[in-house]
Parts: structure tokens; sequence; C-alpha cells
């Protein structure tokens, strides 16, 4: 995914199947439709291999309206993950990428969301801003992508505030060998290891509510650093450039289920920062 997005951050939907005709067993399965979804297995509240992320849910929404079998092709989000899956006709959809991707052709948004700050309750810091002179002091925690940390967006803004010694960062891929290991750095708040962590909201949403201790998040501020420097992303499925006809299947499904597709993220603990507003990558 793009450097300067936010990579990475369960309910329960029966998937529909199909009502098979009397026309026989082998033939009634040849017309059952298939939807291929590329997901990760192991980066919650997205996705994980027993489907219990939010994108799993919304997938079984999809395919349910559909009238098709869900099906997954499994790849762990890393460098290449477009490139190994969809654009290798592996999958027909992703189910969470940001609007204005360009390696996919995009739905209509579905959800927007926002980077965060996330402190422990109990510390009563109430940071909001990138502007407030106390994350000069603080420990604060950043999600990084690659070996250099600046390459997100709050990275680059506390940067350009000159805010570099006290910053720690946490790859948004960490330790695959463990469950979720974007969750490091919502724990590393919870355990004491940094004051402040500025996180992607789905993925500080989720994990937030599971720490012992209670944990408080807040969108960041501003939603834009000028020149321009986002903090606020529309999300949108991704179809193979050129699968129009997929693409516009999806967003139908999105305006038939909104109401539904938000249920779902508000069980996850999703933040949302507004309508999402962005039109479809071609």
């Amino acid at each position: 995914m793009s450097s300067r997005f936010p990579d990475r951050v369960a309910i329960a939907l029966a998937v529909g199947v199909l009502a098979i005709s009397a026309c026989g067993p082998a033939r009634a399965a040849s017309t059952v439709r298939e939807l291929k979804v590329c997901s990760d297995p192991n980066n919650m509240p997205f996705s994980n291999e027993r489907e219990e992320g939010f994108e799993n849910r919304i997938a079984e929404l999809v395919a349910h309206d559909l009238h098709a079998r869900l099906s997954y092709v499994w790849w762990a989000q890393r460098r290449g993950f477009v490139r190994n899956t969809l654009n290798q006709k592996a999958c027909d959809v992703l189910i969470g990428v940001p609007s204005s991707f360009e390696r996919a052709g995009t739905t209509l948004p579905y959800y927007r969301s926002t980077y965060v700050f996330v402190t422990r309750r109990d510390r009563n810091l109430r940071i909001a801003s990138f502007d407030d002179g106390a994350l000069r002091h603080l420990r604060i925690g950043v999600q990084m992508i690659g070996d250099d940390f600046t390459n997100t967006p709050p990275a680059h803004a506390l940067s350009q505030r000159h805010i570099v010694s006290n910053v720690r960062g946490y790859s948004v891929y960490g330790d695959y060998r463990q469950p979720n290991p974007p969750a490091r750095v919502i724990d590393a708040v919870a355990n004491g290891d940094v004051d402040v962590a500025i996180a992607w909201g789905p993925l500080a949403g989720y994990f937030a509510r599971r720490e012992a201790v209670p944990l408080d998040i807040a969108p960041v501020s501003p939603q834009i650093d000028l020149p321009f420097l986002p903090f606020v992303f529309d999300i949108s499925m991704g179809v193979r450039r050129g699968n129009d006809a997929l693409r516009d299947e999806l967003n139908a499904v999105i305006e038939r289920r909104r109401v539904e597709i938000d249920r779902i993220l508000d069980h996850y603990g999703i933040p949302r920062a507004g309508t999402p507003t962005s039109a479809p990558v071609s």
C-alpha cells in the first residue's frame, strides 16, 4: 500500500448461498458465482484467517448481496501485495484500499477514518493537536512502514515541528510470527513504554478497547497539515483496473448496504471522520 497511507488496522453475518435448482448437483454447482477476496491472514482488526475482521464481515455482506460464494486468497499485506494478488488475477477484490489508490480501480468510499492520538486515561494528557507543546517532552509512538519511520504522515508532522528525539517507531508489519503485529504500538501505551501513540484510527479504536487499562483516543488535529499532509482518508474497495462491471456492482452494494456496513464498523470501534466524499479511481 502507499507509504503515505495507513496500510493497515469482529461480528457475525451469515453468508448467503444461492438456491440450487432441480437441474442436478453437478450442473447446479457450476452456476454458483464465486467472489474471491485477497486478504491478510494476520491483520486484525481488518482481517485474519479465521475471518474475524471487519473487512471479513463486509466481504460476507457483499457476497450475500451478490448471491455469490465467498472465498479467500490469503497473502501477507507487505510490499508486492497488490502485484502478487489482484494484478495476477488471483482474486477479484480488495475490501479496504484508499479511495485514491492508483494501483486498482476503486469503488465509492464506504467509510472515512483518521489518525488518532492514543493515551492512558489515568494520565489525563488530553492530547488532540500536533501543536500541543507537551509532545516535545512526552515519549511518542508512531507507526512506520519502512526502516525510516518518517514515511508515515504523523512522523512527517512531528519532524516538521522538530520533534524527533522522543519518537519511537513501531512497524505496521511487526513480528508476523505473533498475532496482530500492528497492535504493538497500542500495547506500548497501555504498558507505559510510550506516553502517547499516533496510530491509524481503525487499529487504535479496535485494540484500545481490548487493553487491560482504559485508553482514550482523540482524532489528530489539524486534519491536513500544510502544505498538504492529510491525516484523514476515505476507504473504498479495489478491483483490477478495467473491471468496471464488478466495480459498478460493488458501488451498488455499498449504496444498498450502508446501514449494515456502518453497524459493522461501529461494532469494531472504528472511528470515523465525517462522510466520505472521494470519487472512485478508474
